[in-house]
């Protein structure tokens, strides 16, 4: 799945589960099942359900306890956990997005991780970083994602230096008839941001600033200005009304097959094209995406999931125990990724995957020059207006005052 913020929207199909939860704050049962013993229960997304159970089988035993790993979609947690804990009916451990960290701050609804150094030092710092907000941490991050540059070796041997490079090579393979287009890069009729972010940041745009800590600043808007501005008009070069290399009628229902049908020498991809890519019969390598000639990186988003612990949960030390000492065990990071192949960012496990599988490896690489996606709780009313703003852009409407409309729309909606 993308990592992408939306509003949150409360889940009903998962009420009724969570009234028969044993998580924090005076839901049936509590903390403890019926012979006494304590009980841990935690939400995933059923992708890793069934691995997190039985990985945790090991610590329920060394604990005495019950472990009762529940499943629902992903993207309901968010909403539903919030509702639940209002209700005193919340999970004690659930996983979740690293952008979601500001929103559970805001309403209260997770407390600070103590993590041990050591096991810190296990992980990437920027995963570290990115769950820290406020100076605390907040989440035990074990996966991140980012996307891309997916190419077809045989049509292009060699990796792009620059995207003028990759436009080049794309243009001459589309003239010569062997390809229908130059980049499967999803834009559609309602812009896609979280994949325009790596050529929006080399060209010098910014969605927010930045404190002298890192600490992403909401006050700072720079949708409208004047470099983002001016970061849009050079995307837009590349756009229906100049090279025609991007282009809204390629979307993400269409620009994967693009590649795998090899109508596209280039695709802009995820670690979710990665099944169909091998099944597709295209001979491929993954880099980064690349950068404007003699501007900056191009700067892909990185998405990061994380186990976090509820404020209020009756078993809080056995959670913050779990998330801290277990979910950072190399064994317990590997079955997650048997479950569901993410780049794991316990050092030690990645070496491990890697070596299995050199795509990993290349994910990570590619990601090198990444931005963690913004945090706080305003990052959720970006999406809509700057993707407008972006496909107008490509469309060849005035990317100066579609831009403008975007700043004044998402400063209205933040408060700024």
């Amino acid at each position: 799945m993308r990592f992408r913020s939306a509003p949150v929207v409360a889940g009903i199909a998962a009420i009724t589960l969570m009234a028969t939860a044993c998580g924090s704050g005076g839901g049936e049962g509590g903390g403890e099942d019926a012979s006494g013993e304590g009980s841990l229960v935690i939400w995933s997304d059923p992708e890793r359900a069934d691995a997190i159970q039985a990985a945790a089988e090991e610590f329920a035993e060394a604990n005495g306890v019950e472990v009762d790993v529940q499943g629902l979609a992903f993207d309901d947690i968010q909403g539903d956990l919030l509702n639940a804990h209002q209700a005193g009916n919340a999970p004690d451990v659930f996983i979740g997005a690293h952008d979601w960290t500001g929103n559970l701050v805001r309403n209260g609804a997770v407390q600070p991780v103590e993590l041990p150094q050591d096991r810190a030092d296990g992980l990437e710092a920027t995963a570290i970083d990115a769950l820290t907000y406020d100076g605390q941490l907040f989440g035990v991050p074990y996966s991140q994602e980012n996307i891309f540059l997916m190419r077809n070796t045989e049509l292009a041997p060699d990796a792009p230096e620059t995207f003028e490079e990759l436009v080049e090579a794309g243009t001459e393979l589309k003239d010569a008839g062997d390809t229908s287009e130059v980049l499967a890069m999803a834009v559609g009729q309602e812009g896609e941001p979280f994949r325009m972010n790596a050529l929006f940041t080399s060209a010098g745009g910014y969605l927010f600033g930045q404190d002298d800590t890192g600490t992403w600043n909401p006050a700072d808007l720079g949708v409208g200005s004047d470099d983002s501005v001016a970061a849009m008009e050079k995307i837009a070069e590349y756009g229906e009304a100049g090279e025609g290399v991007l282009r809204r009628s390629i979307d993400t229902e269409n620009d994967a097959v693009l590649f795998y049908e090899e109508d596209a020498p280039f695709f802009i991809a995820g670690p979710w094209n990665i099944g169909d890519a091998n099944d597709s019969g295209v001979d491929f390598e993954i880099s980064a995406i690349p950068g404007f000639e003699g501007e900056a990186p191009a700067s892909p988003y990185i998405g990061y999931h994380s186990f976090f612990v509820t404020e209020g949960s009756a078993n809080s030390a056995l959670a913050q125990e779990f998330v801290t000492n277990y979910v950072t065990d190399t064994e317990f990071i590997l079955s997650l990724y048997e479950a569901d192949p993410r780049t794991p960012v316990q050092v030690e496990a990645l070496e491990s995957v890697s070596a299995d599988d050199p795509n990993i490896a290349a994910i990570a690489e590619a990601g090198a020059d990444g931005m963690p996606m913004p945090s706080i709780p305003e990052m959720g009313e970006t999406w809509e207006p700057l993707g407008i703003a972006q496909a107008a852009a490509i469309s060849g409407e005035d990317v100066r005052e579609a831009m403008e409309a975007a700043h004044e729309t998402i400063a209205a909606q933040i408060g700024e």
